[in-house]
């Protein structure tokens, strides 16, 4: 694991970069109320290296805070991906190696969603609470899993990657970052992750785990995500879905004050945030054509692919807080 320099100091002072972002980094303010500093994990999605987390990094000083390099991702790059099942196992021991005390708050994006659910099915203990977002769980459509297969060609090329950053609303050293990671990414291995996403990925035993679970997808994200909520709820029936008004894919770039604060309602007061829109009381608007273009492009399995957004504030609350269902274990 690569160590970020200086743990005592409240300001970053190492510069991102695609393959050689830290993983760990210690707390830098004190815990407060907390009897230790508790440890956030995070995990990327299948098109991004760790390097994605740093607004998440800056923001959460006061945890040690995990950004891990899945394998074949960012330094792992030239790694087999060797399967989901192998990938959770991975995680789970880079994060007995770092933790000493505790649990820790797993977050997962798309791809690191997947991978997280499998460490909270084979390694529970390990797991106080779970938040995934833009995490497609019910399959892939037979025309998306085709489009997926020839966008392969393409993941060798600048262009393709600088295309996708605009999409993504990514600028100036994002876009670099986005587009130098993504041309080191290997065809075999994306094909290999692709065939294990296209069932549905949802892990056995998931029963195992009975810790708290959110599980969230972004309002102008293909509406894939908010189908597998259905199949998500019956493998964790505490799972409490929501979606994010106005949100892409990669929000936690997007906006990551609402991001940020979404994350840490939920980890530190088990509460939801009152942007959070519960998809069972909204009736689905009808799909744009846009909305179903965007379902069969997407990259590395369940990438989104939106039009270009415009960077928001955090949004002013549209509906009072309220307390998920499941009761959050006792704070270390």
């Amino acid at each position: 694991m690569t160590l970020g320099k200086d743990p005592g100091s409240t300001a970053k002072n190492f510069t991102r970069e695609a393959t050689d972002y830290p993983e760990v980094h210690p707390a830098r303010r004190h815990a407060g109320q907390h009897k230790h500093e508790q440890t956030l994990v995070f995990l990327h999605g299948g098109n991004v290296g760790n390097w994605s987390w740093d607004p998440q990094v800056l923001a959460f000083g006061d945890f040690n805070v995990l950004t891990l390099h899945l394998p074949a991702f960012g330094a792992r790059s030239e790694e087999t991906w060797q399967g989901l099942d192998s990938a959770a196992d991975d995680v789970a021991a880079l994060i007995a190696d770092e933790v000493s005390e505790g649990g820790v708050h797993l977050v997962g994006m798309s791809l690191g969603g997947v991978i997280a659910l499998h460490v909270a099915a084979r390694h529970p203990e390990l797991i106080d609470s779970l938040l995934l977002t833009g995490t497609p769980v019910d399959g892939v459509p037979a025309a998306a899993r085709a489009v997926n297969r020839m966008q392969l060609k393409l993941i060798g090329s600048e262009w393709y990657w600088r295309f996708q950053a605009g999409a993504y609303g990514m600028v100036d050293d994002e876009r670099e970052l986005f587009t130098e990671h993504g041309v080191m990414l290997k065809p075999e291995n994306l094909r290999a992750i692709m065939d294990d996403l296209d069932p549905g990925g949802l892990p056995e035993k998931l029963s195992t785990y009975n810790g708290p679970v959110l599980a969230l997808a972004g309002g102008k994200e293909p509406k894939l995500v908010q189908k597998s909520f259905a199949a998500l709820r019956e493998g964790l029936p505490q799972a409490v879905t929501r979606v994010v008004p106005g949100m892409h894919h990669q929000w936690n770039i997007e906006n990551p004050l609402l991001f940020n604060s979404v994350v840490r309602r939920w980890i530190t007061d088990s509460t939801i945030h009152q942007i959070l829109v519960d998809p069972q009381t909204v009736k689905p608007s009808k799909q744009t054509k846009a909305s179903k273009q965007a379902k069969s492009e997407p990259v590395a399995a369940i990438e989104d692919q939106p039009k270009t957004p415009e960077r928001v504030s955090d949004p002013k609350p549209a509906a009072p807080g309220e307390k998920p269902d499941p009761k959050k274990p006792g704070k270390k």
